[in-house]
């Protein structure tokens, strides 16, 4: 420990402040906790709070010794025990977000019972044919079943078909191109005039007819009128050349060549089909697009 040196001013100056501060501190501790003989002794205004199960309260202040407060601060500084309990409320009466949801309503059952179909006094088992193509011409439908009389007639989709009696298992009707013009299913049934005998519903089946897989882009005209069409089969690109007479996928035959149609018929189903001419800008070709040739002037001369 380094000695202090008396002599020196300075370290006797410091000495000085230090038993000065001490002595200070020693008088507020000792006034703090002891006082300096007064007859008043601090007292403490704090409100004594209520004990549970008495009605009377302490004085708000009182004389104390500094034991006495000493202890006082003790207690205070214990921690205090709360007596906790909850407070039961009632329930909402009703739910805000709940909705009312009318129940399904219950179909009841008909009491009435079902009558059940009457089976057709007269059967027609089949027709012949039973498909073919629209826009065919003119062709005999058979109809075959059982229990057939003379004055039966059959129908189409309700209009009556001319009708010839064969037999009591047999009938032969005419069918009309026009019946058959669109494809579709066709209703026949046969009935008397009177609506007294009838039969079940048979179905025909008209399909759309096959069409010749071609375009027709050009005409190549000769003086002796032998005209020469020019066609671009369409699944495979190809260009060639027809003339009247020939036989296209082996069954459409040229009728026809002119400026604006080219006329096949199938010699299968007998149809006629018109293929119209088509033009480049139909074909997707704009000869606005295509470079104009350059022509020369008469007067341009070297």
């Amino acid at each position: 420990m380094q000695r202090i040196d008396i002599n020196n001013p300075a370290e006797r100056k410091k000495l000085f402040w230090a038993i000065g501060l001490g002595v200070i501190a020693i008088i507020f501790l000792w006034w703090a906790f002891f006082g300096f003989g007064s007859s008043r002794k601090p007292t403490r205004n704090t409100a004594q709070l209520p004990v549970a199960g008495i009605g009377t309260t302490q004085p708000q202040s009182q004389t104390q010794t500094p034991t006495e407060i000493r202890e006082d601060l003790v207690n205070q500084l214990r921690p205090i025990h709360v007596d906790s309990y909850f407070v039961s409320a009632a329930e909402a009466r009703r739910n805000i977000f709940a909705y009312y949801e009318p129940p399904a309503p219950v179909t009841k059952a008909s009491s009435q019972t079902p009558v059940p179909t009457p089976t057709p006094p007269v059967l027609l088992a089949a027709v012949s044919p039973a498909d073919v193509y629209a826009r065919t011409p003119d062709f005999t439908l058979e109809l075959t079943g059982d229990k057939f009389t003379p004055n039966m007639l059959a129908t189409m989709d309700g209009r009556e078909l001319p009708t010839r009696y064969v037999g009591p298992q047999q009938l032969v009707s005419a069918v009309s191109a026009a019946m058959i013009a669109t494809p579709g299913v066709r209703q026949l049934v046969l009935k008397t005039p009177d609506g007294k005998l009838y039969s079940n519903v048979v179905t025909l089946n008209v399909a759309p007819p096959p069409v010749p897989n071609f375009t027709y882009v050009g005409i190549i005209g000769t003086p002796r009128y032998i005209d020469t069409a020019i066609l671009q089969d369409r699944s495979n690109r190809e260009i060639m050349n027809v003339q009247r007479g020939d036989l296209l996928s082996g069954r459409f035959r040229v009728t026809s060549i002119s400026e604006k149609e080219l006329v096949l018929v199938d010699t299968n189903l007998k149809i006629k089909h018109t293929l119209p001419m088509t033009s480049e800008a139909d074909r997707g070709f704009n000869p606005l697009q295509r470079p104009t040739p350059q022509v020369e002037s008469d007067d341009d001369e070297p």
